[in-house]
């Protein structure tokens, strides 16, 4: 560097500021740059840093500054959902939120008590342990852990189980390769009321608030006609709305975490070792879980309302 200064100022250089340069002026960055950028971003969200600088004709850094200096925009894969909701269906989730939540205002102790819900779940010989439970302490300048990925075993057990407020009243379980019929779900009902009359005794002559979700055997004629033979209360779930539903966003997600990096030999063995962790637990636990449905409830007529235009 010393020699190359030497030699400019042998040719006769006067000066270590930087000469003027041709090019693009900074003053590339105009409102009506902006505007332009802006709009071409919002007609299509997926366009290329590329595809702009080459439409406005300024370099693919002054887009890049532009879009998250001046605009605060960046850009972000889709997620992934179960399924995209259509207008009815945001427009039921609202009716079925606001009619629950109704009832629960009206008596939350009372509507915690007859409260029962029901769901099925499949319980895997071998459950891969999740993200969070394979985190370690490393050291600085220590490489990440490493570990093979592995698979839902084949083997499996079909849980099926009733709980309330204060814990599990009926499981079934259902071998792998058998499944869940009408007539089937419809004679599971009649155990579940026996175990219900046993261990509620003090809600023999109230009605229960039963909550379970929209599959098929859930909702097809001879089930519909056991539920009202029983004398429960059906409550409405909305469709496809499996963060209403205490089993999916509360039991069954802590009880697949729990099952993370276990392994089982026998369909007995799942069993014995399900049963043992719904017994270990607090009743305040599932007290717990069903009390979360009122916050939910609110959070979806709040935000759908928004997504519907809705009227209050």
């Amino acid at each position: 560097m010393v020699k190359k200064w030497f030699t400019e100022f042998r040719c006769g250089r006067t000066s270590t500021s930087d000469a003027e340069r041709s090019g693009r002026p900074k003053e590339v960055v105009t409102p009506e740059i902006v505007d332009k950028i802006h709009g071409m971003i919002l007609d299509d969200r997926r366009m290329k840093v590329r595809e702009v600088a080459e439409a406005v004709g300024i370099s693919t850094e002054r887009v890049h500054h532009i879009l998250h200096e001046y605009l605060d925009m960046k850009k972000l894969s889709a997620r992934w959902v179960p399924r995209l909701l259509t207008l009815d269906h945001k427009r039921n989730r609202v009716t079925i939120s606001k009619e629950c939540l109704a009832m629960f205002s009206r008596n939350p102790n009372e509507f915690l008590r007859r409260f029962v819900t029901v769901d099925e779940t499949w319980i895997h010989h071998t459950t891969p342990e999740t993200k969070e439970q394979s985190r370690q302490w490393v050291s600085s300048g220590e490489r990440a852990p490493k570990k093979a990925k592995v698979g839902l075993s084949a083997n499996k057990v079909m849980a099926t189980v009733f709980w309330d407020a204060r814990g599990i009243i009926h499981i079934d379980y259902l071998e792998k390769g058998k499944t869940i019929t009408s007539e089937y779900y419809s004679e599971l009902l009649d155990r579940f009321d026996i175990d219900f009359k046993q261990k509620r005794p003090h809600l023999a002559k109230k009605k229960v608030l039963f909550h379970q979700d929209n599959a098929r055997v859930h909702t097809c004629v001879v089930t519909m006609a056991k539920i009202h033979k029983l004398g429960y209360k059906l409550l409405l779930h909305a469709a496809y709305s499996p963060d209403l539903a205490p089993c999916d966003y509360f039991l069954f997600p802590n009880l697949k975490k729990w099952l993370g990096g276990k392994r089982f030999g026998s369909n007995e063995e799942v069993i014995t070792e399900t049963n043992a962790y719904f017994e270990s637990l607090e009743k305040t636990y599932y007290l717990e879980g069903i009390k979360k449905l009122e916050k939910r409830w609110t959070k979806c007529i709040e935000l759908n309302i928004l997504l519907c235009n809705l009227p209050t």
